[in-house]
Formats: structure tokens, C-alpha cells, sequence
């Protein structure tokens, strides 16, 4: 059986991801952590597969996705595809978000979050 989950492959990226965090990841992991949300399990920076996913509650299958200002980009647009399609192969449920969403709008961004 293939390992799915925070494969070797990526731990330095990933590691480097949770060092480097933006300011809108650093502002949803401030209250998504130690399971501040309605209980739930949070993990950042987490490995599924061959992508580094933001955010992951496993008890959920949950994926949460901060969009910043290059995911507008024609090929990003396609990567994201790619990924979306992979990650719901894999039977998780993908919730994003953009930069602006998480900096003004975190109760929206919350709230979108408890009722998934």
C-alpha cells in the first residue's frame, strides 16, 4: 500500500511551508489550532500525496486552501484543477479561501468552516 499521508518526499517543503507561513495562514491558524473549532484536529503544512495541503483536519477529511494573489494566474488556475481533482480522488472535501477572505472577513471565513 502507497503511503498517502506526509510522505518523506516533502518534509523539508513542508517544513519550510510551516516556517514561512503568510499572514492570512498565520491569522486562520491563530484560531483554527488546538482545536478551537468545535473541537476539531487541525494540521498545517500537511503532505497528501505528492501536494502540501495548508490546512487538514483529518477526522473531517477536510482540506482548507488560502488562495493568494498568484492563484489568479492562468497556470495556477490549471494546478489548482489538477490538485482539486486529486485531493477529491482521494475523498477529501476542499474549502478555499482567498487572501482577502481571511484577512477581512474571518468570522465569514470561520463560519463557512462550522457549517461544512
Amino acid at each position: 500500500m502507497t503511503k498517502l499521508f506526509n510522505t518523506t518526499q516533502n518534509k523539508v517543503v513542508r517544513k519550510k511551508l510551516r516556517n514561512l507561513m503568510t499572514e492570512p495562514e498565520c491569522r486562520l491558524w491563530y484560531y483554527i489550532r488546538n482545536k478551537q473549532l468545535h473541537g476539531l484536529k487541525f494540521r498545517r503544512q500537511y503532505g497528501i500525496g505528492k501536494y502540501v495541503v495548508d490546512f487538514y483536519c483529518p477526522s473531517q477529511t477536510l482540506v482548507l486552501e488560502i488562495d493568494g494573489d498568484s492563484h489568479d494566474q492562468q497556470y495556477e488556475i490549471r494546478q489548482d484543477g489538477v490538485r482539486k481533482k486529486y485531493l477529491e480522488r482521494v475523498y477529501m472535501k476542499i474549502l478555499r479561501f482567498t487572501n482577502e477572505e481571511v484577512m477581512h472577513n474571518m468570522r465569514g471565513v470561520l463560519e463557512r468552516i462550522r457549517v461544512w
